[in-house]
């Protein structure tokens, strides 16, 4: 059916927390002061992205997903939501403390297909820029009293980050994104969310946004066990391939073309978003122009095609 690149258009959310820096640095058009969270490759409900070529142009991820599973390798009889959510977000103030629970806990407590693990690349950082990412209770008697008496200091572990930087974030890590940070996130296509503490801010009609905390105190993993990451790297043609992370839901690459690059789809399908430089993608006869801020989905049916140009990609799929 597709015999080129699936173009999205991207979602815009706007947050408390959000800023610019979506429209400054990647060109995204937002009727939004504070536009957060650019929803880039989503067929989730509450911010499908939008099909801009081809055979579907004006459906949704979602109405692909549904109505032509040969696109993504995926069995008919599946009732399956679609497994992945990639975002770009903007941090102009911190995010609120928060921890997402994990599929079982999702399926059984909010009647939702996934909980959500996640994983961050570091787009953009400020000088200082700093993660909260885990605690340092022991117990959860620990853990639920540093929340009661609200003794935050002692129980958030903060982590410096800097541009390039890359994270995981299990389900059931208590995290948040510091301001001054611009991430792309790899996710499970989920949209649970249960705050912890939020700055005690308020929002534009002077009420403090909802806390979650006996379901945050449910999910969190006591004690926080950091994650090691352990790269890899190989190189092909002119195309530098770095192996971010590979888990149960989803493997991470960041890619780097200085050339050209003729490669085949060994996966059901691949998701790739630009995030620097421009090139084009070649497939048959059919070439198409990619530059920061594109993001596009290679389905399955394309067996061959070539990449050209100089620029970065993080490019994810199921696994």
């Amino acid at each position: 059916m597709y015999q080129e690149p699936i173009f999205l258009e991207p979602v815009m959310q706007e947050r408390i927390w959000g800023g610019q820096k979506l429209q400054e640095l990647f060109g995204y058009e937002s009727l939004y002061e504070r536009a957060g969270e650019a929803w880039v490759i989503s067929a989730h409900k509450h911010g499908p992205s939008k099909i801009i070529n081809g055979p579907l142009q004006g459906k949704t991820l979602i109405d692909a997903w549904e109505h032509h599973g040969e696109l993504f390798n995926k069995i008919y009889d599946s009732n399956e939501a679609y497994p992945l959510l990639i975002k770009i977000l903007d941090a102009n103030d911190d995010l609120s403390v928060q921890v997402h629970p994990d599929d079982t806990y999702a399926q059984e407590v909010e009647h939702e297909s996934y909980g959500k693990t996640e994983c961050w690349y570091v787009l953009d950082a400020e000088p200082g820029a700093e993660l909260i990412l885990g605690h340092h209770a022991e117990t959860k008697e620990e853990l639920n009293q540093m929340i009661d008496q609200g003794d935050w200091n002692q129980l958030l572990k903060r982590v410096p980050v800097a541009k390039g930087d890359f994270v995981h974030v299990p389900s059931g890590t208590i995290h948040a994104i510091g301001k001054g940070i611009v991430i792309l996130e790899t996710q499970q296509s989920s949209d649970i969310t249960y705050r912890v503490y939020d700055y005690d801010r308020k929002d534009s009609e002077g009420n403090k946004r909802e806390l979650h905390l006996e379901k945050a105190k449910e999910v969190t993993m006591v004690p926080h066990q950091d994650v090691k990451i352990k790269p890899s790297e190989e190189v092909q043609e002119d195309l530098s391939i770095r192996k971010l992370i590979e888990t149960g839901y989803f493997t991470v690459y960041h890619w780097e073309i200085q050339g050209n690059v003729t490669k085949l789809l060994d996966k059901d399908f691949l998701q790739v978003s630009v995030v620097e430089g421009t090139g084009t993608i070649k497939i048959g006869d059919k070439k198409f122009t990619i530059e920061k801020g594109s993001n596009f989905i290679l389905p399955q049916g394309i067996k061959k095609y070539e990449l050209e140009g100089n620029a970065e990609c993080i490019v994810s799929h199921p696994s």
